[in-house]
């Protein structure tokens, strides 16, 4: 039984046996729309059901390079200037297509397609990751198109997302979002950081987090870098999602995020994780990520006060508070 499927029934067995969607979603890392969709094909048609619905490549990975192949390869390249490696991430997401990279480069050459030129950018910052999963969660927003709007949480370390849109940004949504948001990460959260974006500086979601017991650490001022893997992966979405989505019918646009936030944390490689999926690396650090009882005793809420988004008020408030 292929690796997929057996995770599939694990979720559906689960969900059969406990009846608690939401205990499900958290415990496997899936949404409730994934959860929903493996669960009724279940129902509908068994352990068959879990397998994808095309069980054969719609193109054949053991097929030298045809034309239909090289066109695909060059309409990918030509109309949303992928490189290779994106290719061959669409090839098998689109098309269920596995196929190598030196077989997208002999593509790409024969048909005399130039390299893509990449910009040399002087590096300002030194970039770090935090060490344990859910040590800090970034998130942002991003303006998909008018009346939607995409939320992002991304793990700083395995880079294990959660994705939602909604029509407008506000303090209500990000509230619906960080429920979300503790639903689907498979790991207890230690610190948020964000920007400073109103709908993060409500009062009613700065006592949320701390009745949650989670830090609120927004970022200074101009400072993006700061919030540089949320804001990659957003780059990620619109370029690799978002490019090829019908953003007409909302709720159907719901769906499909959510089967490619499965994608992304699940099979989709990452340069920055030396071509490993996200689950692989909360795996492979699940024996030193702390358990929420832990998380919890660690949390000294006297650190904590609500935050003004005004950064400059912000600092004298914050030292006027120190000095009572």
């Amino acid at each position: 039984m292929k690796q997929q499927i057996k995770a599939r029934l694990t979720w559906v067995n689960l969900y059969l046996e406990t009846k608690d969607a939401g205990y499900v979603c958290r415990k496997c890392g899936i949404s409730r729309p994934t959860l929903r969709k493996w669960y009724r094909r279940y129902l509908e048609a068994g352990i068959d059901g879990l397998s994808d619905q095309s069980k054969k490549p719609h193109l054949s990975p053991n097929k030298k390079l045809n034309s239909e192949l090289i066109k695909l390869i060059l309409e990918l390249r030509l109309s949303r200037n992928l490189g290779a490696r994106r290719i061959q991430t669409e090839l098998i997401r689109l098309h269920n297509c596995p196929l190598s990279l030196a077989s997208i480069h002999k593509a790409l050459t024969n048909n005399q397609i130039q390299p893509i030129k990449k910009l040399k950018r002087k590096k300002k910052f030194k970039r770090y990751s935090r060490p344990i999963p859910g040590d800090r969660i970034q998130m942002d927003t991003c303006k998909i198109a008018p009346g939607i709007y995409q939320y992002t949480a991304v793990d700083d370390c395995s880079r294990w997302r959660v994705l939602e849109i909604y029509k407008r940004r506000t303090a209500t949504n990000t509230l619906q979002f960080l429920d979300l948001v503790l639903e689907q990460f498979p790991f207890p959260i230690q610190r948020i950081q964000t920007d400073r974006g109103l709908e993060f500086f409500a009062e009613k979601v700065q006592l949320k987090l701390m009745e949650l017991g989670i830090k609120f650490r927004p970022n200074k001022p101009a400072s993006p870098h700061l919030n540089g893997k949320v804001e990659r992966s957003q780059k990620t979405d619109l370029e690799e999602f978002y490019a090829i989505a019908d953003l007409s019918d909302f709720e159907k646009l719901r769906e499909e995020l959510a089967q490619w936030q499965f994608f992304y944390n699940w099979q989709r490689p990452h340069g920055s994780l030396k071509g490993q999926p996200p689950s692989a690396i909360v795996a492979e650090l699940s024996e030193i990520t702390p358990l929420s009882e832990e998380v919890g005793n660690n949390y000294k809420i006297d650190n904590e006060r609500i935050q003004i988004a005004n950064y400059h008020t912000d600092l004298i408030m914050k030292k006027l508070k120190g000095s009572l």
